[in-house]
């Protein structure tokens, strides 16, 4: 059962993935607005007519009104603990601004679409798959229309701010990737791969599940058929 993605707010709009999202949005018939929360006026979304920038210093002062009468939410937003400068910095970002933009679609018909990582895990020993974990745990238990949860693995494609180990990671993984099956569940995945699921996610409803996870796996089988 399909379900028309057509006014949509997005955070996390200027990152890798949040831009080939934003992009694929742009480019979809049915989609007739995007909002993308922005902590500042970006030229990068100039070119895009159905984007209208909502500037918001602090994205914990969104509100129940500035979020009203979307069909979909789309968070893409997301850090490291090295680029957020310490754990709670990390914690505040990928933690607290994700669940308090989750609060806010409680009691709506807005369909909720986040990215999370492969290794969440509320009780791993690492402490960013614990954060991913935790959050994702957290959102299960709001009352929520409908939410999707997708899980890359690495994520391959250039960032303005290079993080050092996913660059020489990348950088191996394609020297070595006709050695990679296709159906290998840690396979790297681009950040278009990771928006056209988001995409797909936004479009698929189902009577019985009101809680869904994409996997890695998902992702690539995703990527796959679109390719046919």
């Amino acid at each position: 059962m399909t379900h028309s993605i057509k006014n949509v707010i997005v955070i996390g709009a200027t990152g890798l993935v949040g831009l080939s999202l934003v992009k694929q949005l742009q480019n979809l018939n049915e989609c007739e607005k995007i909002t993308v929360v922005v902590r500042k006026q970006s030229s990068v979304f100039s070119s895009f007519n159905k984007v209208e920038q909502f500037i918001l210093s602090d994205f914990l002062l969104l509100n129940d009104q500035d979020v009203s009468g979307f069909s979909h939410a789309f968070s893409c937003l997301g850090t490291t603990i090295k680029k957020a400068g310490s754990k709670q910095a990390f914690y505040n970002i990928d933690f607290e601004i994700n669940a308090h933009f989750a609060d806010l679609f409680e009691m709506t018909e807005t369909h909720l679409i986040l990215v999370s990582a492969m290794g969440a895990n509320a009780e791993s020993s690492i402490f960013y798959n614990k954060v991913k974990g935790q959050l994702e745990h957290y959102i299960e238990k709001l009352d929520l229309y409908r939410t999707s949860i997708i899980r890359p693995s690495l994520l391959l494609g250039e960032r303005d701010e290079q993080r050092f180990l996913e660059d020489v990671t990348q950088k191996l993984y394609r020297k070595f990737s006709h050695f990679v099956p296709n159906s290998f569940k840690y396979k790297p995945v681009t950040a278009d791969q990771v928006a056209h699921t988001m995409v797909e996610a936004g479009q698929t409803q189902t009577q019985t599940q009101k809680f869904e996870i994409y996997d890695n796996l998902h992702i690539q089988n995703l990527s796959i058929q679109h390719a046919k």
